[in-house]
């Protein structure tokens, strides 16, 4: 029996959620329900409301109207140790694996299993961890440190730790966001089987072809309220964006430009841990892509770029800050940098990498305003010794203007944005030192489609403005729209450079299994 013809009571509905902060309505009366085997997908721009919703089931905060109800029963959820025992599970984006225990020790981690007289029995552990994952076709080592696990790997382990506790809801959010395209291809594979148990699956992605793929129906918020809902297999992929956005987003990608000046960075025989034998070069208003297979060594080569990793070979030029007039009428040189580089000597040349991990690498857990400002703190301080908290808040409320950056204001704390919203905040961040050269490590990760185009103009503006701009991404439609050229990488070397106007995404991903056509 299909989850649509299911006669059954939903087994996790919600009836006129609402949550509001302060002045402000953030959940808005918003009604959804989940049937047994049924892949709900809970879509919308940052700031629509899902987290929100998310954190209301999973016992992270209480709304203020609205009631929950599983398997036909009102419940309170009070706190996240209440909705484990209710049967709701939650992976988060950030998933909660503690290094050092092993896999089963995840598994049935806060749960007093397999013991006799407060003694564990580790062979039954490992035998009940054994089979959970066996259910979910992973053959994992449940003796292994789960932070040793590849990406999949502890996502499963996550999943197993779901079903240790008789999960009868599993909210996923945006599971895929670290995964190859053949972990996917497992996930999902699991949550075919988690299916036929019956388990009702909320699912958070951004990435509408997996949506697409995978979910059986679909619920749109946008401002909080409940725009669209209906079976996947009845909308297309611009409607579901019309809903998200609430308008066509037509020009996801803005025009290339087609007009490239003088070299800017020269790169040869660029070598690292994974990579060797890099060579390319990047002009004036030039947006280069980098594609590859997770491993390939992509990350690697703006990480050697931008001095956040040190240099095992081959030379890197970058042109001298010196203008055109200064060098009587030509090209200022290039100029070779040593191998003493690190990130503050980069960014000094005019080198700037927005890293992959924005949380972990890109900001501190602080005001929106600290956080735009840290790249430019000297220029706010009179000497460089006394802070002047006026140029600083103007340099914020300038940057945080020009990115659209959607907050309360810049004394919101960082972390309670919108992860488009915080990839913004690290954006304008670097955008205040006026990179010539711009790295960018999946910049549109995690990030809903609407902000996904506003990234993808900022960046066509800043190649406009006379920079260089490199692009690294797991999203081959996102390289072939927004960049000029993409090189692929396979196992640390480049195997093609393609046209991104001429080439295909079928073309790329043979290069990048390190096939030709």
């Amino acid at each position: 029996m299909s989850p649509a013809t299911d006669p059954s009571p939903p087994v996790v509905a919600v009836a006129g959620l609402t949550k509001r902060y302060g002045g402000v309505t953030v959940l808005d009366h918003v009604d959804l329900d989940v049937r047994a085997g049924e892949v709900r997908a809970l879509l919308g721009e940052n700031g629509a409301g899902k987290s929100t919703l998310i954190k209301i089931l999973s016992g992270v905060v209480r709304s203020d109207e609205g009631t929950v109800s599983l398997e036909g029963t009102p419940v309170e959820i009070p706190s996240a140790h209440s909705a484990q025992e209710l049967g709701v599970a939650t992976l988060h984006q950030e998933l909660a694996i503690v290094p050092g225990l092993s896999v089963a020790e995840n598994i049935f981690l806060g749960q007093k299993r397999a013991q006799t007289l407060g003694v564990v029995r580790w062979r039954r552990l490992r035998h009940d961890a054994t089979e959970i994952l066996t259910s979910l076709g992973q053959r994992l080592n449940v003796r292994q440190d789960a932070s040793k696990l590849s990406p999949v790997g502890k996502t499963m382990t996550a999943i197993a730790r779901a079903l240790s506790r008789d999960a009868k809801v599993l909210i996923l959010d945006e599971p895929t966001a670290a995964l190859t395209d053949q972990e996917t291809a497992q996930l999902f594979a699991a949550m075919r089987r988690l299916k036929e148990r019956g388990v009702a699956i909320i699912y958070v992605s951004h990435r509408l072809e997996e949506v697409v793929q995978v979910c059986d129906t679909y619920t749109v918020l946008r401002n909080g309220q409940k725009v669209a809902e209906g079976h996947i297999a009845e909308v297309s992929i611009p409607e579901i964006i019309t809903a998200m956005a609430g308008r066509p987003v037509e020009t996801l990608f803005p025009e290339r430009s087609g007009a490239h000046g003088d070299v800017l960075l020269r790169v040869s025989g660029l070598a690292g841990r994974r990579c060797r034998d890099v060579s390319f070069d990047l002009r004036e208003g030039e947006v280069v892509g980098i594609a590859g297979l997770a491993g390939s060594g992509r990350s690697e080569v703006v990480r050697l770029l931008a001095g956040a990793q040190h240099r095992r070979g081959g030379t890197i030029e970058v042109r001298s800050n010196g203008s055109v007039e200064e060098a009587g009428g030509k090209a200022a040189a290039l100029v070779t940098i040593g191998r003493r580089h690190s990130v503050g000597r980069a960014q000094r040349r005019g080198i700037a990498l927005v890293p992959q991990e924005r949380r972990a690498d890109g900001l501190v857990p602080d005001t929106i305003e600290r956080n735009i400002n840290l790249t430019t703190l000297g220029r706010h301080a009179l000497a460089r010794l006394v802070m002047q908290t006026g140029r600083s808040r103007a340099h914020a409320e300038r940057r945080h203007g020009e990115l659209a950056v959607r907050s309360r204001g810049i004394a919101q704390q960082v972390f309670r944005l919108s992860g488009g919203n915080q990839q913004k905040v690290v954006l304008a961040k670097f955008w205040a030192l006026s990179p010539r050269i711009l790295l960018l490590d999946e910049p549109t990760r995690g990030v809903d489609v609407g902000t996904k185009s506003e990234i993808y103009h900022l960046v066509r503006q800043r190649a406009a403005e006379g920079a260089g701009v490199v692009v690294v991404s797991s999203e081959l439609p996102e390289l072939l729209g927004l960049c000029d050229r993409i090189m692929v990488m396979h196992e640390g070397r480049v195997t093609g450079t393609f046209d991104a106007a001429a080439t295909n995404e079928d073309e790329l991903l043979h290069a990048c299994y390190g096939r030709s056509q």
